[in-house]
């Protein structure tokens, strides 16, 4: 089993999004964006969306994907392979969670 590392400030949302789809979902979703965010996910259903929903955030950024959680969520998220913080800064993958809804479409 994989130890979760979340930042102290996000760690409300981690526990949220626990309690609301369950360890193994929120597990299965930690595990999709930490190491293949641009891919399809085996087991969760992942689109991207179209229109401007799915425009990207900036320059380097991926469209919005769409990834259905569970029944009760959704988690809408774009991914960069190379974001710096600064122009001379190192490159980093990064994913920047947009949305989270636990309510029905």
């Amino acid at each position: 089993m994989y130890r979760v590392l979340v930042h102290r400030k996000f760690l409300g949302h981690w526990e949220q999004l626990v309690a609301n789809v369950g360890l193994k979902a929120a597990q299965q979703f930690w595990d999709h964006v930490s190491r293949t965010p641009g891919e399809s996910d085996p087991i969760a259903s992942t689109c991207f969306l179209r229109g401007k929903a799915g425009k990207p955030q900036g320059e380097g950024w991926s469209r919005t994907v769409h990834y259905e959680i569970s029944g009760a969520g959704r988690i809408d998220y774009q991914y960069s392979d190379s974001y710096k913080t600064s122009s001379d800064g190192d490159e980093h993958r990064v994913v920047a969670i947009l949305t989270i809804n636990y309510g029905s479409h």
